[in-house]
């Protein structure tokens, strides 16, 4: 080994950690840019071209050295026993990793649900990735998670999801002026897509209400509670201008008097807001 060969070796390390520290930014502006990708994908092209950067970088830098590949053949097997022991997790972490950006079952920018959290995606790293939910909270998750346990993607191929809301109205109420007023509140509102058409639905009877299914369509996940707060709105004032009250179920209620003796009277609830009985 030389004092030139190791000075060239030093070079090829410090190039190939620049190109690795900026690549990102090249690969965009000289190639990305101008093709038709998704976010994912140029981020799984960038990630996946550091990688090999590295290993070329590695495998050059060290051969100039003199150390080549059948010398490190005892450091790969003793790299594996650890793997297999205190290393596995990471391990998986970064094989699942690698299956995440080639299958792509998950991308940057999707909005995903794993146990109890929802979020969007906003990294995809080598052992894990970010996750920033509603409250704009980030938090990590690995990437083994992914592969080993059934998730939901609510956007990975098509972005459209379904709200369902349940309307009660009460039991005198005509259910067919009902329906329209909610198939219009769903015309109305600016964030229900018209295809898939809204649908509306007289699902139950109970104790004396008449229980709707109004179902509609969001364009995206970031739209489905501003959907649910414009469209209650519209309700209401569908409600209000026909004449129709709000109910909610009916009740009984018995008084006896101080002496624990029962009095016979009973206060009745009639389910629409005012006494069916009287003390």
């Amino acid at each position: 080994i030389t004092l030139g060969a190791v000075l060239i070796a030093i070079l090829v390390f410090i190039i190939t950690t620049q190109l690795v520290r900026n690549l990102p930014a090249l690969l965009e502006l000289a190639i990305l840019q101008h093709l038709d990708l998704t976010p994912g994908t140029g981020y799984a092209i960038t990630t996946i071209t550091k990688y090999l950067l590295m290993l070329i970088g590695g495998l050059v830098g060290f051969s100039m050295i003199g150390i080549e590949w059948s010398k490190l053949q005892w450091l790969v097997a003793a790299l594996g026993v650890g793997l297999g022991f205190g290393l596995q997790e990471i391990f998986a972490n970064f094989i699942s990793g690698l299956i995440i950006l080639f299958e792509k079952p998950i991308r940057i920018g999707d909005t995903v649900t794993i146990r109890d959290l929802t979020g969007s995606v906003t990294k995809i790293n080598t052992r894990a990735t970010t996750i920033s939910d509603w409250d704009r909270k980030e938090i990590i998750v690995p990437n083994k998670a992914f592969i080993t346990e059934q998730f939901i993607n609510w956007s990975l191929s098509d972005s459209v999801t379904r709200v369902v809301l349940t309307i009660p109205a009460p039991a005198d109420a005509n259910s067919e002026e009902v329906t329209e007023i909610l198939l219009t509140a769903a015309r109305r509102c600016s964030l229900v897509i018209d295809n898939p058409a809204p649908e509306v639905f007289l699902v139950d009877l109970q104790q004396g209400i008449q229980i709707f299914e109004l179902r509609i369509y969001a364009a995206e996940m970031g739209h489905r509670m501003p959907l649910r707060h414009e469209i209650h709105q519209l309700i209401l004032a569908g409600f209000h201008a026909h004449g129709i009250d709000m109910p909610f179920p009916p009740f009984q209620m018995r008084l006896e008097s101080l002496n624990g003796k029962q009095t016979g009277r009973t206060l009745t609830s009639a389910g629409k807001g005012r006494q069916a009985g009287s003390l």
